[in-house]
């Protein structure tokens, strides 16, 4: 008696990109590696690690920091106020970018940023600390 032939499976439909080529980006959630994705994409495979990193939903506006201790590049929901790094468990402070300053270090030059308040700044790279906010007055008296 013949065996009937079962059909051959549907082959899954490929996801396929925006036509605009919209692409956004995130951390990847194994190896640290920043990730290129396009945009509608559920979740994303890591290519060096394999690791499969969820996309957060549509919306969700995402930040960057280096982390303090281990300078590794972290990625945050925009308006956290602290962000713990998974690789060193560093808890970084996240400031918006009204919160900060810049100015150039005293000694080197390197470009310094730094909180709103902060009467002075370490310099990473010199250790040179850089006064901020200090502007100095003088008053002449003249005698007549």
């Amino acid at each position: 008696m013949p065996v009937p032939l079962a059909p051959y499976p549907t082959p899954p439909t490929p996801f396929t990109p925006p036509a605009n080529g919209t692409q956004s980006q995130l951390v990847c959630s194994g190896c640290r590696n920043l990730l290129l994705y396009p945009v509608g994409a559920t979740s994303v495979c890591c290519a060096v690690c394999n690791a499969v990193t969820a996309v957060p939903p549509p919306g969700t506006e995402m930040a960057q920091l280096v982390c303090g201790g281990c300078h590794t590049l972290l990625m945050y929901i925009r308006g956290a106020t602290s962000v713990q790094c998974s690789c060193c468990h560093t808890v970084n402070l996240a400031m918006e970018a009204n919160q900060v300053a810049h100015v150039n270090c005293g000694n080197c030059r390197m470009l310094l940023m730094y909180q709103y308040g902060a009467r002075s700044v370490k310099c990473a790279v010199c250790n040179f600390m850089t006064a901020v906010g200090v502007s100095i007055k003088f008053s002449l008296a003249l005698s007549p």
